[in-house]
Parts: structure tokens; C-alpha cells; sequence
């Protein structure tokens, strides 16, 4: 099955009552827990993207106090996976505000790691290609806004 374009479905959903358009989003959270989450996003967390964001730290914490430490395979893994959820969290914002304050903040929370898992190359280029991700999501941002985060930015040690 040859999935539609986004027009398509666009025009098909305008056809539908609102009692049928609840239940396709419905199936659509059933599906699928990414959906899900999305759903959740829109309906209840994007009036509050500061508590969104609260959340959103909460979890990159938690994530990094249960970093396995024996091995810096299985730290790479781990940080391989908080910059997945934070991605995906991200993805449903689509706020560059946010984006920027949730990557600088993994920023912030990777150079409390050890010093030696640090020094890894490996490491050491996830962390600049996030910061890279920061600087690009900033720049495009409103001035003063852009102000703010450079402060943040120089705090990490970065210009």
C-alpha cells in the first residue's frame, strides 16, 4: 500500500464529521505509541511548552544518573539513546526555543560526565555536532532571544 501526500489526506479529513475525525485519531494513537505521544503533546502539553520542557530535562536527568559507567561503549549507548527521546520531543515542539534550551542543557549535562569518557573522539563529536545543533537553532532566533542563549552558550565555553 502507496501511502498518500499530506494535500490528499488534507482534503479527505475536511470530508469527515467531527465524531469520525475523533475516532481516526483514536485509531491512530492505538497504532502506534509515537502517535501517541504526539497527541499527547498537542492536546495537553503544548499550551505550557515551559512545563514541557520542565519534563523533557526531568527525563535527560533521569537518563544520565542511570549511565552505566564500566565501559564507554555502554555510555555512548546511553547518551546515543537521551538524544533520541530528545529529538523525538523536539520533533513534536517544533519550537526552535526549545530546541536550543533542551540541547544546550544535554550540552550542560554531558560535561558533567567523567573527564576520560569525555576525551573519547567518539564523545567528543556527539557533543560538537550537538553544539552545532544549538548554534544553528539560535541563530535563528529573535535577537534578544539569541542574546539569552549566547550567555548559555558561554557558560558551556563556547562562543
Amino acid at each position: 500500500m502507496k501511502a498518500v501526500t499530506v494535500s490528499v489526506l488534507k482534503k479527505e479529513l475536511k470530508q469527515h464529521t467531527q465524531e469520525e475525525l475523533i475516532e481516526i485519531c483514536l485509531k491512530l494513537a492505538k497504532f502506534k505509541k509515537e502517535n501517541k505521544e504526539l497527541l499527547t503533546y498537542i492536546l495537553f502539553d503544548s499550551h505550557d511548552e515551559d512545563e514541557y520542557i520542565r519534563e523533557i530535562k526531568e527525563e535527560i536527568d533521569a537518563g544520565f544518573s542511570k549511565l552505566n559507567h564500566d565501559s564507554l561503549y555502554y555510555v555512548k549507548k546511553s547518551i546515543r539513546k537521551i538524544l533520541r527521546l530528545l529529538k523525538k520531543y523536539v520533533r513534536y515542539s517544533k519550537k526552535k526555543e526549545t530546541e536550543a534550551e533542551l540541547l544546550l542543557y544535554f550540552c550542560t549535562k554531558y560535561q558533567e560526565l567523567k573527564a576520560s569518557h569525555q576525551r573519547s573522539r567518539q564523545m567528543m563529536n556527539i557533543y560538537e555536532r550537538q553544539l552545532g545543533m544549538a548554534k544553528k537553532a539560535i541563530s535563528t532566533l529573535h535577537e534578544d532571544l539569541q542574546y539569552d542563549f549566547v550567555l548559555l552558550l558561554e557558560e558551556l565555553g563556547e562562543n
